[in-house]
């Protein structure tokens, strides 16, 4: 099938990251993933919940959001939706798969996402842009003195995939998501291992031969994702 941005099925949209982008932030970015864009911060404080007290590690959380006029029709400021909470979830996990919290100590880095304009592939977008928020934050923290090392393990970013008139595509906008027979999120690391698999037959069900087509447009547009990323960010990693 012919995109309407013409990309064909197996690119990425244009990806433009601006790094310090919120003054105040330990960390963080704005990431521009086609005409979705998110504002991706890391912040870390001093104490954890009460369940990790007296352990001597740390925790990782995260709070997602979309402002009013980021959609085309819009949207109220909400609490927490189910949408949102799963999505805030998902961020959580994606990045607490990767990072060694015993190195932090009993600190707290809190993530957020905020959803300035918004086009497809948002939670995607979020994971992977909040992934160079948190090594900025660790790093810049680790220069004071406040942890002894680097506590990553390994890169994370995240794609949308889907089915879209019979086609496999990779990193879908909104108009493509919303007439897709089969969307799925595929969140991995930089070795190539999978952290999460979010896919659901919109229409009709999905075969196995379809499912390993999407998961191979989706490493390799993670793969494209992480070398974004060690652009970005890499100086401060040794993670060959």
């Amino acid at each position: 099938m012919t995109r309407e941005d013409l990309r064909a099925s197996d690119k990425l949209r244009k990806i433009r990251i601006t790094k310090n982008y919120i003054k105040y932030a330990h960390g963080s970015c704005l990431i521009e993933l086609g005409n979705t864009h998110v504002i991706c911060t890391a912040s870390i404080e001093e104490g954890v919940p009460p369940f990790l007290k007296g352990t001597l590690a740390g925790w990782l959380t995260a709070e997602y959001g979309m402002i009013p006029c980021s959609c085309q029709t819009r949207i109220n400021r909400e609490k927490t939706s189910g949408r949102t909470y799963e999505i805030q979830r998902l961020i959580g996990r994606s990045l607490r798969t990767i990072v060694d919290l015993s190195v932090i100590g009993e600190r707290t880095i809190k993530i957020d996402c905020d959803v300035i304009q918004a086009d497809g592939g948002t939670r995607t977008a979020s994971i992977t842009g909040s992934f160079i928020a948190l090594v900025d934050a660790l790093y810049n923290v680790k220069k004071k003195g406040l942890i002894n090392g680097m506590p990553i393990r390994d890169y994370v970013a995240a794609t949308s995939v889907g089915i879209v008139d019979g086609s496999a595509l990779l990193d879908l906008t909104y108009e493509e998501d919303s007439k897709a027979e089969v969307d799925m999120n595929v969140v991995m690391t930089g070795k190539g291992k999978f952290i999460e698999v979010q896919g659901t037959a919109e229409r009709e069900p999905f075969s196995k031969a379809q499912m390993d087509k999407m998961l191979e447009l989706a490493q390799k547009g993670i793969g494209k994702l992480n070398e974004i990323q060690k652009e970005a960010i890499g100086k401060y990693l040794d993670l060959e």
